[in-house]
């Protein structure tokens, strides 16, 4: 069977290329079919019947920060600040939503207390939806990424003040 970084990687290079399709055939009758269909491409596994569209997988890296003119001593304390908020990141690189459908209230808003079992999120990957869980008790102080946008794994979604 094919490890996913190995299709993840196979689809960045057909999406980087002028390749309009790619067909690899396993020792074992496995076969993945990659093919670029306008935007990106679309992986088609054999034992599939639907080819399903994959969003670009890897956006592109984010610009370093400006250089801060404010004093080493502000610039420690709020380094301090940021030690007291934890961080609920993405396990897994995909689309992120907020809500379970479009239509839906979303799972959590800034001021909105969560336990470790509360659902704050969806995380879309290769067609699966991906509820994830706070991990964390507090209270949500920032939500760091708009909904629909794609992920990294170990992105922060969320900032968490502990209650």
């Amino acid at each position: 069977m094919f490890e996913i970084n190995e299709i993840k990687e196979l689809i960045r290079a057909v999406d980087e290329s002028s390749v309009g399709e790619l067909e690899i055939r396993g020792e074992t009758k496995e076969k993945l079919t990659i093919k670029k269909e306008g935007a990106g491409a679309v992986v088609s596994p054999v034992s599939e019947v639907t080819q399903v569209p994959q969003q670009a997988v890897a956006p592109a890296p984010p610009t370093p920060p400006a250089p801060s003119n404010e004093p080493a001593a502000e610039k420690q304390e709020d380094d301090k600040k940021d030690d007291s908020l934890e961080k609920i990141v993405s396990p897994m690189v995909g689309t992120f939503y907020r809500s379970p459908s479009p239509e839906a209230e979303v799972y959590v808003n800034e001021g909105d207390k969560v336990k470790e079992d509360t659902v704050v999120c969806i995380i879309e990957a290769m067609k699966l939806m991906n509820e994830l869980e706070a991990e964390v008790s507090g209270e949500i102080v920032e939500t760091l990424v708009d909904n629909g946008e794609l992920v990294e794994y170990g992105q922060p979604l969320f900032l968490v003040k502990h209650t």
